[in-house]
């Protein structure tokens, strides 16, 4: 893209470049304002809005074209994106008035924004929990990028989303926000240790399941498959064939015309079928205090025959008393491997590592920013209703 870079509109009194308290970490709201204002976030053809910017992420948009490619893969270090896209696009899909990217095809689309990093900063991305929830499995590229989701330190450049529906076919358009940037200052590196201590000031989890004396490698959260009683409701399987779904719709979609309900047994275990997505919910409620955000990292393949959680950013708040959660559960993506796999009741699916922010975002996630999935229970994503 070329032309002139877009500036965005603060709201009063964000006016002000903010002093961290801490020289490293995971910037929070109001210093990523400070890098939109210093042209380190920009883009060329849209106005960045406010209602981009989480606590400590940023909703990344989609662009005017999407590219259908034969297969995924990563520029490597001497490539530009572009320069794969030549020999492996097959056609170009505008999508200014929405278009249909289909369930199984890989898709790559240049986005919106455009950072120009300096030392030290660098960036990590994630799906939105409402993507991760659709099965939409996307993943951040950048030029001469030999990761995916990681933005190296320094960069300088365009962002592309590579972008693959699962399960659903989905209505995409010029704008949508599918995936979401986090920006860290400097190396730090969360230690057990650290996350024990934090436990023990803050609780991050609650709960019988509560498992945090086991902390390696993050905080461990295990499943629920007993629910609140006998055949009651603990999760949801995506049905095989099903209509479009629109991911700039919210609360519209019948879900029973996407899902089928998953009852607790009296063994407390689910098989998980091969190539199956299904909704579950953490057995804990999970606290991130306001000077700390979490991710979700996908859990080990070594320890299981499937995958949880495609989606795993949670925001400063996300379950804390004060923003109005008492803690929250997480909720699940799960998708078994190639053989049949049998989930038990309380087994550890994933782990929570925190990191610390450079300061307290002047805003935290709850329903007073209209976040989605504060005080949640197990939901299926915002495009279905209630």
């Amino acid at each position: 893209m070329t032309g002139e870079q877009v500036s965005i509109h603060f709201p009063p009194g964000a006016e002000e470049a903010p002093t961290p308290l801490r020289s490293t970490g995971i910037l929070p709201a109001q210093e990523m304002r400070a890098l939109i204002r210093e042209k380190v976030l920009f883009s060329t053809a849209a106005l960045i809005s406010e209602e981009q910017i989480q606590p400590s992420s940023i909703d990344l948009r989609l662009g005017p074209l999407a590219y259908r490619v034969r297969a995924s893969f990563l520029p490597g270090r001497h490539f530009r994106v572009e320069d794969k896209l030549e020999a492996l696009a097959t056609h170009k899909i505008d999508l200014t008035n929405g278009a249909v990217l289909e369930r199984g095809c890989v898709y790559i689309v240049p986005l919106l924004e455009h950072v120009r990093l300096g030392k030290r900063l660098s960036g990590i991305a994630n799906p939105k929990s409402s993507t991760g929830r659709l099965d939409i499995f996307t993943r951040l590229i950048t030029d001469n990028g030999s990761e995916f989701d990681r933005v190296r330190e320094a960069y300088k450049g365009p962002l592309y989303a590579e972008i693959s529906p699962r399960t659903f076919s989905v209505l995409v358009r010029r704008g949508s926000r599918l995936s979401q940037l986090r920006f860290r200052r400097g190396s730090p590196r969360p230690t057990d240790t650290g996350m024990q201590r934090l436990h023990e000031e803050t609780r991050l989890v609650h709960g019988e399941g509560e498992a945090a004396h086991r902390i390696a490698g993050g905080v461990p959260v295990t499943v629920d498959l007993r629910g609140e009683t006998l055949g009651g409701l603990i999760g949801y399987k995506a049905k095989a064939h099903t209509d479009i779904v629109d991911v700039d719709r919210h609360n519209h979609y019948d879900p029973s015309d996407y899902w089928e309900p998953i009852l607790a047994n009296r063994d407390g275990n689910l098989i998980l079928d091969p190539d199956a997505f299904y909704i579950l919910v953490s057995k804990e409620a999970v606290t991130v205090p306001p000077d700390h955000a979490a991710e979700m990292a996908a859990f080990n393949p070594l320890q299981g025959e499937f995958r949880a959680h495609y989606a795993g950013f949670f925001d400063p708040g996300f379950g804390y008393s004060e923003a109005g959660g008492e803690g929250s559960r997480a909720v699940l993506e799960v998708r078994s491997y190639e053989v049949p796999f049998l989930l038990e009741h309380g087994q550890v699916v994933a782990r929570l590592t925190y990191e610390r922010l450079t300061m307290i975002p002047d805003r935290l996630y709850g329903s007073g920013i209209g976040s989605s999935y504060q005080r949640q229970g197990l939901a299926l994503s915002k495009h279905f209703k209630r």
